[in-house]
Formats: structure tokens, sequence, C-alpha cells
């Protein structure tokens, strides 16, 4: 099989812990070696391995940074239309409430699984060109039966990590009889999701489902073998977190508002809390304290939340600029947020970070540091990106890398 060395590369973001305390795994003047889809080798580019004799391909970072490809671990792609109509009048001073899933509900239903399968696949090659290269998607744009079957099915053509959010809100038809839809959820909705699926959600937020309703579905899931998340604490204070931590969830997503009690229980825990940076941008409301967050002990992630409600953004490099500018972050703790905190999030060790024996997804950015993807906001750095050892995008253009087709040499 042939293999790939990386090499020149002037700054390599491992997320690979040093004795000396980096816990970002920071590399100088360094190389990688790909075998097949996995990393076969890390280190100084002066100690490069020689090559095998059917290696064929080495590649000149040029002096530019690499990281681990992104991993965003909180995404709802599979949908119809879109809202923009709604973010206009937010933009205008409407507040932001969890009812304005069901007009996406509607457009899903109506549109065809070739109308959704196409642009679904449109927003993974979008987030590919962003240096995203795993991807959690979640249902909950359907919320019958039928639809939510065939949101998670085709949510399962493109990725392993597949949530079925059937728990999004109460559907029109389901009006003034919330318990009576839980029913319907833990039930019939949930025999067809679960083969489909890795991942059982809920919203617990005012708007969507109590507590009590919450716990009712995570159980559920977790009876039919699937491992909570949880949506909660977007809108205001709630017991989500509790309920989280309760369950082991994977993750708590949003969390724009925690109490101390909140911080302290997920520092002591091992769920994730995954900022979405997006959906402050988007509606307006306070950015939570990630630097509160990082210095208390919690385990912190940055996902995009792609929808077209809250969040209609698919770019990792645009978060963490955010996190950056308005989160308290520094430029290596959103990398290795959108990294190594999306992995932790999945509960996955073998993305989100460059080691000997994970997967080769990697990114070259045009650029010589991670920081300049939050000092240059907006601008389209990422150069090139490898998905399992395979170069999946290369920027039309590129003068990042220069590319032999000959053996791997020191």
């Amino acid at each position: 099989m042939s293999t790939t060395l990386i090499t020149n590369i002037g700054e390599l973001t491992t997320n690979v812990g040093s004795p000396e305390g980096d816990r970002f795994g920071t590399l100088h003047d360094a190389a990688v070696l790909i075998d097949g889809g996995r990393i076969a080798w890390v280190g100084s580019a002066d100690a490069a391995p020689v090559a095998a004799p059917d290696a064929h391909r080495i590649i000149d970072a040029g002096g530019r940074a690499v990281i681990p490809g992104f991993v965003d671990s909180h995404s709802h792609l599979v949908f119809g239309g879109d809202r923009a109509a709604e973010f206009e009048a937010r933009m205008a001073g409407q507040k932001y409430a969890a009812g304005g899933i069901r007009s996406t509900v509607a457009a899903t239903r109506a549109a065809s699984d070739d109308e959704l399968r196409e642009r679904l696949r449109g927003f993974m090659r979008e987030m590919l060109a962003q240096g995203t290269t795993t991807v959690e998607i979640k249902s909950g744009y359907g919320l019958s039966v039928t639809d939510e079957e065939r949101l998670v099915t085709l949510a399962a053509e493109v990725t392993p990590e597949v949530t079925f959010l059937g728990a999004h809100v109460v559907p029109a038809e389901y009006a003034d009889r919330a318990d009576e839809y839980v029913d319907l959820v833990t039930g019939p909705m949930l025999d067809a999701c679960a083969p489909h699926a890795k991942w059982i959600d809920v919203f617990c937020e005012t708007g969507a489902f109590s507590v009590e309703q919450s716990r009712r579905v995570l159980e559920a899931g977790v009876a039919k073998g699937l491992t909570p998340r949880v949506h909660a604490s977007q809108l205001g204070p709630g017991d989500g977190v509790r309920l989280a931590v309760e369950l082991s969830a994977a993750s708590i997503d949003h969390g724009t508002y925690l109490t101390d009690h909140d911080i302290e229980a997920l520092a002591a825990s091992d769920t994730v809390l995954t900022l979405l940076p997006g959906v402050e941008f988007s509606t307006r409301q306070p950015y939570p304290d990630a630097r509160r967050l990082i210095d208390a002990g919690v385990t912190v992630a940055l996902a995009c939340d792609t929808n077209p409600g809250s969040s209609f953004t698919s770019s990792m490099p645009f978060c963490i600029a955010i996190a950056v500018r308005d989160m308290g972050m520094t430029p290596a703790e959103a990398v290795w947020a959108a990294t190594a905190g999306g992995a932790l999030a999945l509960r996955r060790d073998d993305v989100g970070l460059i080691a000997v024996g994970a997967r080769a997804d990697l990114v070259l950015l045009s650029a010589p540091t991670r920081i300049h993807l939050a000092y240059r906001p907006g601008v389209p750095l990422v150069d090139q990106v490898w998905k399992d050892g395979v170069a999946v995008l290369a920027a039309p253009g590129a003068t990042s890398g220069t590319e032999n087709h000959g053996s791997l040499a020191r």
C-alpha cells in the first residue's frame, strides 16, 4: 500500500500532550507519514523515516501549518426550505424561540428523499471545503415515524455519527398533547429509527420538552442501545445539565445559561459541553464564557450547529474566530475544542488528533500557524484536506505545497 509523507510543516498541531505541558502537542519543522488511511509516524522533518520501496508521494507543506481535521459533533443537515425571513426578523429585534422549528418540519416533510439527499451532500462538500472531516448529523425535522426514519436513514449514508432527535419540538398535530407525542417518540418512532442511529437526543428547554419528558426519551433510547446527548440551557437556565450528567450523556450542547452548580457538575463528569458560537451570532443571545468553563475544568467542544433557524453556518473556522474573539478562548484552545473536543463529544479516540494509529484526517492551512484561523476571520485558509489518508480537497490554484511522485526520502 502506498504511503504519503507530508513534510516541511512549519507548525503541526497533534493534540497529543507532551511531558513539557503543551497539551496541544505543537511541533515545529515537522513531518507526518500516512500509510493507507492511518497515521504511521509523526515527528521532526529531519528524522522522517526512509521511504518504503512502494511509497510514491511526498507533499511539501512549504512551512505552513497542519492541524487535525475538524470534528463537528453537532449538526442538523437533513432538512428542506430555509428561514431567512426569520433571521431578518431577529436582526430587527424579534426574540428567538424554539417554535420556528415547525416551519422547517413542514418544508422537510414536503421534500423528496432525492431533494434532501442532494442538499445533504452539498452541505457535506461545503464542510469538507472548510476542513471538517468528521460530522455528527441529527434528525429532528420530520417529527413523524415515517419522516424521522427517512432522515436518519439519509444521514447514515454519509456518516456513522447519526443522532435520533425525534424530541426536537412537539409538532403542530400534537399541540397541547406533548405527553402523547413523547409516547410516539419513545415507542414506534424510536423502534423505526434506532437501527439507523448511534445517539439519542432531546431538546430539554422551555417551549420544547420538560425534564421529566426528556428523561423518558433518553432512558428509552438507552434501552435501545443508543447513547444520550442533550440540547439544554440555550434559552435560559434549567435542569438539563443535571439530567445529562446523571444519565452519563456524551455531551450537553448549547450551555448558554449555566449556573455555578451546572459548571461544577460538568467539571466533575465525563460529559462534554459543546458550545455553538454560530447560534449566539445568529440569535444575538449572550455568548457563553468559555474562559470560565475551561478554567473550572469543564471539557469544551466547539461545533457549528448547522441548521436553517439558529445557525446557518457550516464553517468551523468562523466558529473558532468567534470563540476567540467573544468567548475568551485562546486560538490553541479553540482549535483543540473543534478537533479533540469534538472527538471526545463523540467518544472517538481515532479522530481529532494526529498520532500513530489515528485516522489520517488532516488539514493543511495556507497560513504559518493555527492562530491565523482567528486572526484572519472570513478568509478561506483551508488549502488541502486528507480524509482517511486520501487527498479529498485541494484549493484551486493552491501554491502551499509541492507534490513529488517519487520515493519518500529524508
